[in-house]
């Protein structure tokens, strides 16, 4: 069945104070849409606009929205959205913003793990996911940016982790643990380009790790690099999907 016309609705400009970002987008078809460009009466606008150009209508290149009591929002600011008839046959995705992704390492594919990186499908982040064990991993493919690797040790991977990669550690081991972590303070002593090591674990877990390390030469600052407990304070809970909702919203915090 051939795919039908579509209309591109792009974020092509901002100022002030705006819903979504430049480069966000949402396609529009005569009985669907897929994306947003920001929802509430700025996206309604934008559906009719479209629509009417997929029934024959005119199409405005880019239109102005000024954010205010006309259009019934109160963010303040203004919007531009550019407007891209897409015809059957023609390949969306060449249109498509490309999206930078933070990179990631995942060490651990256990139950936090695999919450970690089911959340993550939906985030702007490039996923390297690194555990012991193979058969640990989803049957799914990964997703885009996404790198998954079997690895004995899996502190062997740190070396080979992105710059300005946010390290996550939670494998199934404490022994795995504590040789990630020692890598990872190995390479910001050589290097110190990543941007965080976060640890799961108890304090108790840590004051262990800490004496470990010290004993090993590393420097209380150093070691200070290490977040643990991780994830963002004040989430109570300790299912997996909290603490991965928890981990995850500090990693987007991250500059």
């Amino acid at each position: 069945m051939e795919v039908e016309a579509l209309i591109l609705v792009t974020v092509s400009r901002t100022s002030g104070s705006v819903p979504r970002e430049v480069g966000a987008w949402m396609t529009v078809l005569p009985d669907g849409i897929a994306g947003t460009v920001g929802g509430g009466h700025l996206e309604f606008d934008a559906i009719a606009r479209a629509r009417t150009a997929l029934a024959g209508g005119e199409l405005d290149d880019e239109v102005r929205y000024p954010l205010g009591p006309t259009l019934g929002q109160c963010c303040g600011g203004v919007v531009w959205l550019r407007f891209e008839r897409v015809e059957a046959g023609e390949e969306l995705a060449a249109r498509l913003p490309i999206e930078p992704l933070k990179p990631v390492a995942l060490f651990g594919a256990g139950h936090v793990g695999q919450a970690i990186a089911r959340i993550a499908r939906d985030l702007p982040l490039a996923l390297h996911w690194i555990d012991s064990r193979a058969d640990q991993f989803p049957a799914e493919p990964p997703a885009r940016g996404w790198r998954q690797e079997a690895l004995d040790p899996p502190a062997d991977a740190v070396s080979d982790l992105a710059p300005g990669s946010a390290v996550l550690i939670m494998s199934h081991s404490h022994a795995e643990d504590f040789d990630i972590v020692a890598a990872c303070l190995k390479r910001q002593r050589e290097q110190g380009d990543l941007a965080f090591i976060g640890l799961i674990g108890s304090r108790t877990k840590w004051a262990s790790f800490r004496q470990r390390l010290e004993a090993l030469g590393f420097t209380e600052a150093e070691r200070d690099q290490v977040d643990c407990p991780i994830g963002v304070p004040g989430l109570a809970g300790k299912q997996p999907a909290v603490i991965a909702v928890a981990v995850l919203a500090q990693v987007l915090t991250l500059p």
